[in-house]
């Protein structure tokens, strides 16, 4: 059996789940944290049910535009995301993102798992993305508790 590469990562957010998962669901939000560095969101658009999709525009430093999207394939509020990836540039390449959301004392343990890359290097640069994305979402949720 083939198997595809992946990546997990965990982070404690100093935030209940409640306000964890409202930053990956509100499109203002999401706006304010995706993207690792200084890539800046340009517009993102919602619709965190399952079915659902979601679109998310974003520039990096240099002015290169990337554009992800997809749909959920699961969504239990203040638990658990569920949804496709992939970016307009390949969209053949779609890999599958999971992000779980448990309490922690006050605070809230975020498991993400990234499956079903398309190679090791899409996985790695991918790491490096989420790395700096959820270090932005961990200042925002805990800047504002």
């Amino acid at each position: 059996m083939l198997t595809t590469p992946s990546l997990t990562l965990r982070r404690h957010l100093a935030a209940p789940p409640a306000r964890v998962f409202r930053a990956w669901t509100d499109p203002q939000e999401i706006a304010r944290w995706m993207g690792p560095g200084e890539v800046e969101v340009l517009g993102a658009e919602i619709d965190a049910r399952r079915g659902g999709r979601y679109r998310i525009a974003m520039r990096t430093p240099d002015g290169e535009e990337h554009h992800v999207g997809g749909t959920y394939r699961e969504v239990v509020k203040n638990k658990k995301l569920v949804f496709t990836w992939a970016w307009r540039s390949t969209p053949e390449r779609e890999s599958l993102v999971t992000v779980s959301f448990q309490p922690d004392g006050e605070g809230t343990i975020l498991t993400l798992m990234h499956e079903q890359f398309f190679d090791q290097g899409a996985r790695d640069r991918h790491e490096h993305g989420w790395a700096g994305s959820l270090a932005k979402l961990e200042a925002l949720v805990s800047s504002l508790v």
